[in-house]
């Protein structure tokens, strides 16, 4: 049964430093058991930090960089190198100064890629990306050690907002038309993609996502807030600050 924990700490530079050791140390440990790493980022302004963080942090030269896949939760179907994409961002935070294998990275595709202005394209040229990397016979996805997503103000995590018909999608990747949040048009994991992950981690910072986090972890439902409805087979982690997690009842925190 997967296990749900909250973890709130005082402000958002700890958090992004809490987060990236947590990183680490997760992916360490997954190479440790089975000599390789697959974690899903996010973007956001949390997420940078906790990128940037990771650059500083010692025990990151623990890891065995070329043997870690990288994936994203959603982007904005830009331009690439549009500093409005999550991509340009976690390269510019930490990617670019990272020994990864350029073969192990996988950014979503941008407006500019081989299918243009087609996002439903796109998207599925990313879901067939994905089932490359699945194992033989096993799934349409390979193995997701870690995934972190950013809980926005509305509760909507990736490009899955409440309400939307992106949340009903029964795919594995969903090009994400008339977005709530510009840019109209992204691409995003699924809430069924999501859910496959070992463990998903809920970041978030600032008492704008209070209200939101504080229903979704009460038990809300996914359709109207999609937070809560991502969950990791194995565990889901809200990593908060104290901001984020006023509506979070005291009996649910495991750390303040």
């Amino acid at each position: 049964m997967s296990e749900t924990v909250v973890v709130v700490v005082p402000d958002a530079d700890i958090l992004a430093s809490a987060v990236a050791a947590r990183l680490v140390v997760k992916i360490i440990d997954a190479q440790a058991e089975r000599g390789w790493a697959s974690i899903v980022l996010t973007g956001g302004r949390v997420a940078a930090k906790v990128l940037r963080a990771v650059k500083e942090l010692p025990a990151a030269d623990a890891v065995d960089w070329s043997h870690v896949d990288v994936w994203w939760g959603d982007e904005r179907f830009l331009g690439a190198g549009d500093p409005d994409r999550n991509e340009t961002q976690a390269r510019e935070a930490l990617l670019d100064a990272l020994p990864l294998d350029p073969a192990h990275v996988h950014p979503m595709p941008d407006c500019d890629g081989p299918d243009a202005d087609d996002a439903k394209a796109a998207a599925d040229r990313y879901a067939r990306e994905l089932a490359s990397a699945a194992k033989p016979g096993s799934s349409e996805l390979p193995h997701f050690d870690v995934l972190m997503l950013g809980v926005g103000e509305d509760g909507h995590v990736a490009s899955i907002f409440p309400e939307h018909p992106g949340g009903y999608e029964t795919g594995t990747v969903a090009a994400v038309h008339n977005s709530p949040k510009p840019p109209p048009t992204r691409i995003s994991l699924t809430m069924r993609t999501i859910q496959t992950a070992e463990e998903v981690w809920l970041i978030a910072a600032g008492p704008d996502k209070a209200a939101a986090i504080g229903m979704a972890i009460e038990g809300a439902g996914p359709t109207q807030l999609p937070a809560a409805g991502a969950v990791g087979t194995d565990r889901t982690l809200w990593l908060l600050d104290r901001a984020a997690a006023a509506k979070v009842p005291q009996r649910a925190r495991s750390l303040r």
